[in-house]
């Protein structure tokens, strides 16, 4: 029986094609962990009455992996509303964030921030916040938990200077019920978000849709179709394990080495040809 043996250089350029082929596999979702578990690595913090990047009293934190909000070094909270902004605005994406409440809520905290945080979207960036301002810019994906009390719908939309429209209606109220589960404040839940620009928003709890709606603008009827995206500190101790990102805007060209079947945006200067 004859067999053939391949000169090391042909078996290099196979393990090579295989591998790129393997690489840009166009069905295969690349996923993007914007908390890398170590450090604040590409984030940005926005304390109200503090200079950006002034982490006043270790509000925010990284300890065994998990991004934390925690108030055990405040005397009492004095309107110290945080926001951590991760600093690449996105357009139309998934995200996915894994949280619970921690503790009790800090001494002076408001009573409507008893396990309340959130995840501002399409929000302006930390930097361009005023010194004293409480809350950027954005919408709003409010996280309630339960104390085992009562309801306390999750999942809902708050929108600080700006506003939605919920089945076919414009909203211009602060806040918008979901309607959706009660969560134990405890727990880790999964929340989901989907981004389609200003076209269409999509929010989940545990893979179950409790929201949609459309056309996010600014409170002046301006189309805010994309930003920054930023977890809270409001008063309540929180934990978030992973803060991860499917960016669903890149090149829609099959020709191009990059080529996602998934995207649903097409970003042309974003193509890679072979």
């Amino acid at each position: 029986m004859n067999s053939t043996i391949l000169p090391l250089s042909v078996l290099f350029l196979i393990t090579i094609i295989a591998s790129c082929a393997t690489a840009n596999d166009p069905d295969q979702e690349e996923w993007i962990d914007l908390f890398n578990g170590e450090n604040f690595e590409g984030w940005d913090i926005k304390i109200a009455g503090y200079e950006l990047n002034e982490n006043v009293y270790n509000t925010f934190r990284v300890e065994d992996g998990l991004l934390k909000v925690r108030y055990n070094e405040y005397d009492r909270f004095n309107g110290e509303f945080g926001h951590i902004f991760f600093n690449t605005p996105y357009s139309h994406y998934r995200l996915k964030v894994e949280y619970r409440f921690y503790g009790e809520q800090t001494e002076g905290g408001p009573g409507w921030a008893f396990m309340n945080n959130g995840i501002m979207f399409h929000s302006q960036s930390a930097g361009s916040m005023d010194l004293d301002q409480d809350f950027p810019v954005s919408i709003e994906f409010q996280l309630l938990g339960s104390d085992g009390t009562g309801e306390r719908p999750n999942g809902s939309i708050c929108t600080p200077g700006t506003q939605v429209v919920v089945d076919g209606v414009l909203r211009t109220e602060h806040c918008i019920s979901s309607g959706g589960p009660t969560h134990p404040g405890y727990e880790w839940v999964t929340a989901e978000l989907v981004a389609l620009g200003d076209s269409l928003l999509i929010h989940k709890l545990n893979g179950e849709t409790v929201m949609e709606y459309s056309a996010t603008q600014l409170a002046d009827g301006t189309p805010l179709s994309g930003g920054y995206i930023a977890l809270q500190a409001e008063s309540h101790p929180t934990t978030f394990r992973s803060v991860r990102l499917l960016n669903l805007k890149g090149c829609m060209d099959p020709d191009a080495v990059n080529y996602k079947s998934y995207y649903v945006e097409h970003e042309m200067n974003s193509c890679e040809y072979p």
